[in-house]
């Protein structure tokens, strides 16, 4: 305990902490300066957007008539948006969170042959940028006539290398040898004892790999701009892109960017409740699948 003391009140350790408290600050003010901007553009009406302060508020609060006007522009199509946004993001991040988590567990548990040729081609996977195989997926699913579809979003969001690996070195750690052991001796069976077991210990990794997914979907914007050319089947990434680019064209669209700031930060909210909702199994999910189990 001296040492201990004595070391967390050193000089070198005073200074090392404030330089990390510094780094976090900086990072904090760079991470949050622009949610701030958009929240504050939100509020603003198109003049004000141009004629005030960027990172604060101007005398007329107009958020609400910013609301209106995203709901019902254009027959209030972001509505769509935002739940084919929903629903893309959705169907994606849980069924690619279970194939990570079916995968990972294969993979840190069993032992086949060709698991580390397969396992060096995940790896390879994480390593290629997801943009670089839009084209040629796009090329796949045209011959099956699945380009323009909700499908041409999920099927390929459903695959997610970095959630394979995640799980993998999760599942290595997390669940005992010795635990899948004992279900076999009991006469449980290999799914049994995933399903009982297995995946509830594995729950914290199979939440965190849902929210990646999740946002990876979201946030997506080259897969639906190569994929989808209805304008009823884009998400809001797409679809406020589609607003961005008439408000600049031409002075009498410009109070669209009012709208696209509105529209901006209503796509923000879903995906703070999901990592909210979410956060309570990153914090329990350990310590509960070992209770259950």
């Amino acid at each position: 305990m001296t040492i201990v003391s004595k070391t967390a009140n050193s000089p070198s350790f005073r200074r090392s902490r404030r330089l990390l408290t510094g780094a976090l600050v900086l990072y904090f003010i760079y991470t949050f300066i622009p949610l701030l901007y958009v929240i504050v553009s939100a509020t603003k009406t198109n003049a004000d957007l141009f004629g005030t302060f960027g990172l604060w508020f101007a005398h007329d609060f107009n958020l609400v008539q910013n609301l209106k006007d995203l709901f019902t522009f254009q027959n209030g199509i972001f509505s769509r948006w935002l739940l084919n946004t929903v629903i893309y993001a959705g169907v994606s991040g849980i069924g690619a969170a279970f194939f990570a988590t079916f995968a990972g567990y294969a993979f840190a548990k069993y032992e086949f042959a060709g698991k580390r040729i397969l396992f060096a081609m995940v790896l390879g996977a994480v390593m290629i940028p997801q943009t670089a195989l839009v084209i040629p997926i796009f090329l796949l699913l045209s011959k099956v006539g699945l380009v323009n579809t909700p499908l041409a979003m999920i099927l390929p969001s459903l695959v997610f290398p970095p959630g394979v690996f995640l799980m993998r070195v999760y599942a290595q750690d997390a669940l005992s040898n010795e635990l899948i052991e004992a279900g076999r001796v009991d006469g449980a069976g290999e799914f049994h004892i995933f399903s009982a077991i297995g995946f509830r210990l594995l729950m914290p990794g199979f939440a965190t790999v849902l929210i990646l997914a999740f946002v990876a979907t979201w946030n997506n914007y080259f897969l639906p701009l190569v994929m989808l050319s209805s304008s009823e089947n884009f998400p809001v990434t797409v679809g406020l892109s589609q607003w961005y680019q008439l408000a600049t064209v031409g002075s009498g669209a410009a109070v669209l960017f009012t709208v696209v700031m509105t529209g901006a930060l209503v796509s923000i909210l879903p995906v703070i409740a999901a990592f909210l909702f979410m956060q309570r199994y990153w914090q329990g999910g350990l310590s509960s699948g070992g209770v259950k189990a």
